[in-house]
């Protein structure tokens, strides 16, 4: 049986997975036609501070000068962090995607960037192993811990 996971809701409960965070999957990146978009400047930033950053967009070929992948199904190995930047009536779809992948390819956080939040797949996922954050911007918190 899976060990439950959490959701983190203290900063001493976040601070440990963004201190040791090295690869990054970004769900619903955007590419620099659209570079106002926080889908595009926040795994930008994280880029800049040294972070590898692996693009999830079935519609865009390349982000931050590599190639995206279509979807979570094609993670090629797990990640550190899954950044998700979808509408939160989107959550459920992914949570079920995240729930169906191989334990070896599953992210160890899933973090729903600012104004994203259901608390449901956050409970599911919980429940399944995952460590959650909600509604807060990765970029902050990289620059905050690093």
């Amino acid at each position: 049986m899976t060990a439950p996971g959490r959701i983190l809701i203290t900063e001493e409960d976040v601070a440990p997975h963004v201190r040791a965070m090295r690869t990054i999957a970004v769900l619903g990146i955007k590419d620099a036609r659209d570079p106002d978009a926080p889908a595009f400047s926040v795994p930008e930033e994280l880029q800049r501070l040294g972070k590898r950053i692996v693009g999830i967009n079935p519609r865009i070929g390349e982000a931050l000068g590599a190639p995206t992948i279509a979807s979570l199904a094609e993670l090629p190995a797990a990640v550190d962090i899954l950044d998700v930047f979808r509408r939160s009536d989107a959550l459920p779809g992914i949570t079920d995607e995240l729930l169906a992948l191989a334990p070896e390819k599953r992210p160890r956080l899933i973090w729903f960037q600012s104004g994203i939040r259901h608390e449901e797949s956050a409970q599911r996922l919980a429940a399944a192993g995952f460590d959650v954050v909600q509604d807060r911007c990765l970029a902050v918190y990289a620059h905050r811990y690093r």
